[in-house]
């Protein structure tokens, strides 16, 4: 979807805070974002900060008198494609079950006929409370999908699911829920489209010693892969990210182990089976220096370059595609500077893969921030327009989802 329009209800609590954040993501991300401050919210955040994130009037009041003789609380529970409730305290998840209308948020909820998502932050008795479990499971039932908390330490100073989830890990299963409504978690199902599912992804480039200060390597950066692997864990996956060396942090709820060469990354993925799905963003060093040094290779004054000596890397995907131990859905990446289709096609044939995802590196791709790519499938080659990656990978996890709906 282009443009998203989000109404972003500000709850009260100390998480508060974190909204701020989600309103400068959505906008990073090419969203429109109007904010319902709620008098509890106020408490910790200012209508001026949220105004000045969003460029947008932020509204307070149900009785304000222009908007209303307008039906302004209408209005604005219909214009949004997404109404998100972040943080959503114990308070207002319990009017919510209960159809309560006291104020602005709660009417604009009971009013809205668009997706609603809830981001629960509190503390972790109130969390566990039977009452607050209660109305979690009556507004899954009712439709609404409702974010599990993350798990940690708490400003209060106990331990213990209730934390909200960070302001990246909101916005990609806002997303997921923009780009692919129909598989937005269904009533009495939790942690979204993909919940249950492992996934393996793996990320960046690899390098391969020729000596203890040089390597072969690529122009990976690793950003497609994480953007991917993010967007799974949005979508309720449970995640392992085999990545090369890059300087990305991980993504929320996503578990990564960091390896180095392309033999250390084939082992890894070896051990991470068995997987529900398997996509290999990584940009793996085809091959390697048959005898790496012991010592940094000097130069001997004869002008003459050392002979290196390459050996081939194992075929990680290749491996996957032809193993018993093949994930349901295997999804390969294919780099290429000519003939991307082709090459992509020929590649899903010979790899094993279900899917090729193909992109024409001979431009900015690697290390840049948008990409162009072509799906193949059995069925046909899907093309699509060049996008963010982070648009990219939500997508592309929207059409994974809907292969296990």
């Amino acid at each position: 979807m282009n443009a998203p329009r989000i109404l972003l209800i500000v709850g009260g609590g100390i998480a508060a805070y974190k909204a701020c954040e989600l309103v400068r993501l959505i906008r990073k991300g090419g969203g429109s974002v109007r904010c319902v401050l709620t008098e509890a919210g106020a408490q910790f955040v200012t209508p001026m900060t949220l105004a000045a994130l969003s460029e947008q009037e932020v509204h307070t009041s149900l009785w304000d008198l222009k908007n209303e003789t307008e039906m302004g609380h209408i209005q604005l529970s219909r214009e949004a494609d997404l109404v998100v409730v972040c943080p959503a305290t114990a308070d207002m998840m319990a009017k919510m079950a209960a159809g309560i209308a006291d104020n602005l948020a709660t009417t604009l909820l009971l009013a809205t006929d668009k997706p609603v998502l809830a981001v629960p932050a509190m503390n972790v008795r109130m969390w566990l409370h039977p009452a607050t479990q209660r109305n979690v499971a009556q507004l899954r039932d009712d439709g609404i999908t409702v974010m599990d908390p993350d798990e940690g330490a708490m400003a209060c100073g106990e331990f213990g699911p209730g934390r909200l989830p960070e302001p990246e890990v909101v916005w990609q299963r806002a997303l997921t829920l923009l780009d692919a409504p129909r598989q937005a978690p269904q009533p009495g199902l939790k942690g979204g489209p993909l919940a249950g599912r492992h996934v393996i992804v793996t990320a960046g480039p690899t390098h391969e010693p020729i000596d203890p200060v040089r390597y072969i390597a690529n122009r990976s950066s690793g950003k497609q892969g994480y953007a991917i692997a993010g967007a799974l864990a949005a979508a309720g996956a449970r995640v392992t990210l085999v990545s090369g060396p890059v300087t990305l942090p991980t993504p929320a709820g996503v578990h990564r182990i960091d390896v180095e060469s392309a033999r250390d990354m084939a082992a890894a993925v070896d051990a991470a089976l068995p997987a529900d799905i398997a996509v290999m963003v990584a940009a793996v060093a085809d091959w390697r220096a048959e005898s790496a040094a012991g010592q940094k290779i000097k130069k001997d004054g004869s002008g003459a370059a050392p002979t290196l000596a390459l050996a081939e890397n194992p075929d990680i995907l290749a491996g996957l595609g032809h193993s018993p131990r093949k994930p349901r859905l295997l999804i390969g990446f294919a780099a290429e500077t000519e003939k991307v289709v082709d090459h992509a096609i020929a590649k899903r044939a010979r790899k094993g893969a279900d899917w090729i995802v193909a992109n024409d590196v001979s431009g900015d791709v690697m290390g840049g921030d948008s990409n162009s790519i072509h799906i193949v499938t059995a069925t046909g080659v899907e093309s699509w327009e060049r996008l963010p990656k982070d648009q990219v990978a939500t997508r592309l996890v929207a059409r994974i989802a809907d292969e296990f709906a």
